[in-house]
């Protein structure tokens, strides 16, 4: 594991006031919190459940705000649950403090406090329920290795130190099953293979990447063709990992997606592989963007795919004339853009240390501006701050003026979102530590 070096950083960096937590995800059948998990049949899928007129009421504005902001008791929990929970919730355990590590699940690197980067604007997050991060763990290793052999033994290593499992249970503590959380999972660990070995980290290149995106995004957006050329493009979907993975992950999220919702998924990973290209691009011509430009390619080269799609993992849905609202569409890239510069900050020294130039906002604002390696990094900082006030203040704004509870839902969900992304950047020692300017 890394040696993060973090012994002169402050004892108290600045958060936000922390959230008051969901009610925790239901520990059985996977056991008490530290116990070890117990194998439990697969649940059936469970899609999810229509919307009614009582979920699109309107709830008064000010109790929107609160809810969507502060988390009171309720909201995510089964009482707005629109489709029925396998298992019955539990209440909230308060969040530690200090935080605790959790024990790390076999085979995947163990949880650290970490330290949160100083003057960053977050919300601190209960510790995900440990049984429920070792099922997950022990599901998606098996589907990752085995099933769509993804992570030949070389690289398993990089795939315990991901600890993708504590990542998804710390950003969907509403999901009703496993089996929900395992859909957002799969996805996960389908776009990073794609991230890695088309583009970055395991022989990935610019050169020909959207030939490959192309070929890949029919995995999740299939080819409707003639009966003469189907066979050869159903046959290229097994030719290499990244494929592999997008046509599994998708096909088990397609059993609890809506067809919207299928369809609003594949939308943001089109997204995603243009702001690829773009990155791409930029690479080849060996070219610097304008600050502003950067933040445009990281509006789509983002996390947005990862909480757009909460309302699935929660086992409801927020209807498509909801989701399509341009206050809405606002919130969501405002969250899907806070969370990407977290990955710029947190990732900054890891891709510093690797092989050729990586555009990440601390070089490019440093770049552009005139600034040093420290005045960029911190302004980056401001930059995500900004970035996360304006998310708030416009997920209260809409929760003020469409205060129906399954929007007041969703809202939450996303900011449940954010802060678990946070969360998993903080504690992922193995992958990032932080630099060395305060």
């Amino acid at each position: 594991m890394p040696d993060p070096g973090l012994s002169s950083l402050p004892s108290g960096p600045a958060a936000a006031p922390a959230r008051p937590p969901l009610p925790g995800p239901p520990s059985a059948p996977f056991g008490s919190a530290g116990s070890a998990p117990v194998e439990a049949p697969p649940a059936p899928a469970v899609p999810a459940a229509p919307v009614t007129d009582a979920d699109l009421a309107p709830v008064p504005p000010e109790s929107a705000l609160e809810r969507v902001l502060r988390g009171p008791s309720g909201l995510g929990t089964a009482t707005l649950s629109l489709a029925r929970r396998a298992e019955p919730p539990v209440p909230p355990a308060p969040l530690p403090a200090p935080p605790v590590p959790a024990a790390a699940p076999a085979g995947e690197a163990p949880a650290a406090p970490g330290t949160p980067i100083p003057g960053l604007y977050h919300h601190p997050v209960a510790e995900p329920d440990p049984a429920r991060v070792a099922e997950v763990s022990r599901r998606i290793k098996e589907w990752a290795v085995d099933e769509v052999q993804a992570v030949p033994a070389e690289w398993e290593d990089q795939f315990d130190g991901f600890s993708v499992g504590r990542y998804m249970v710390a950003c969907h503590p509403d999901a009703p099953t496993v089996d929900h959380l395992m859909a957002a999972t799969r996805l996960m660990v389908a776009e990073n293979a794609v991230d890695d070995v088309y583009c970055e980290d395991h022989g990935g290149s610019p050169v020909g990447l959207g030939s490959r995106l192309l070929l890949a995004h029919t995995a999740l957006d299939h080819l409707h063709t003639t009966d003469e050329y189907a066979p050869a493009w159903r046959e290229s979907l097994e030719s290499d990992a990244p494929r592999r993975a997008y046509r599994s992950a998708m096909d088990y999220f397609c059993r609890l997606a809506t067809p919207s919702q299928a369809d609003r998924f594949r939308h943001d990973m089109a997204r995603l592989h243009m702001g690829y290209l773009a990155e791409a691009a930029w690479a080849e011509t060996d070219h610097v963007p304008e600050v502003w430009e950067y933040l445009a390619m990281r509006q789509f080269n983002n996390f947005r795919p990862c909480p757009t799609i909460t309302d699935t993992v929660g086992g409801y849905e927020l209807p498509a004339d909801l989701h399509a609202q341009p206050a809405m569409q606002r919130v969501i890239a405002l969250a899907g853009n806070a969370t990407t510069i977290v990955n710029d900050l947190y990732s900054y020294t890891k891709e510093l240390d690797s092989p050729g130039k990586h555009l990440n906002l601390p070089v490019v604002l440093a770049e552009r501006e005139g600034l040093s390696a420290k005045e960029g990094y911190l302004k980056a900082v401001e930059v995500h701050n900004d970035l996360m006030h304006a998310f708030e203040a416009e997920a209260a704004a809409l929760a003020a003026t469409c205060p129906a509870p399954v929007v007041l839902r969703f809202l939450r969900g996303v900011a449940v979102w954010v802060d678990g992304n946070h969360y998993w950047h903080q504690t992922n020692t193995y992958r990032y530590s932080l630099p060395d300017f305060w």
